[in-house]
């Protein structure tokens, strides 16, 4: 992955608390009941956990073939939705599937599926606190 956009926006980790309980909230206001939460091991893992926290799901399974409909996915960012296309064909029943996101990329097309806290501002790469060392590596290769 090459950042074509230097542009950062640094997240703090309390920033990802309250956006963490804004989407908990959003989450447990549904009428669906959710037995776990499923995610990749990069990007969604950090957020999946704390959502675990919230929603008090003790089950997090990560990089999984198959998907349960009443398993939440986890990512941090809805992006360019590359992610969210190669998820929706593990999934048992797609129109039952949640896919959850602390952030979701203003001026995208949403998939009816989406449940996220926050739109970004911007096209600004989004530096979460887990991840500054990827984004600086990433951003050196960049130049």
């Amino acid at each position: 992955m090459v950042i074509k956009n230097l542009n950062s926006e640094k997240v703090s980790w309390s920033e990802v608390e309250k956006l963490t309980k804004i989407l908990s909230e959003k989450i447990t206001s549904l009428p669906q009941e959710f037995s776990s939460i499923s995610t990749i091991s990069r990007g969604g893992l950090v957020p999946a956990r704390l959502l675990a926290d919230h929603l008090g799901l003790d089950i997090i399974l990560v990089d999984q073939k198959k998907i349960s409909s009443d398993s939440i996915f986890v990512d941090d960012i809805y992006d360019s939705g590359n992610t969210f296309k190669k998820i929706i064909n593990k999934v048992d029943s797609p129109s039952n599937f949640i896919y959850a996101t602390l952030f979701a990329r203003r001026g995208k097309k949403y998939p009816k599926q989406l449940i996220y806290a926050k739109k970004t501002s911007d096209n600004s790469y989004i530096v979460y606190p887990w991840d500054k060392l990827e984004y600086k590596r990433l951003a050196k290769y960049s130049m």
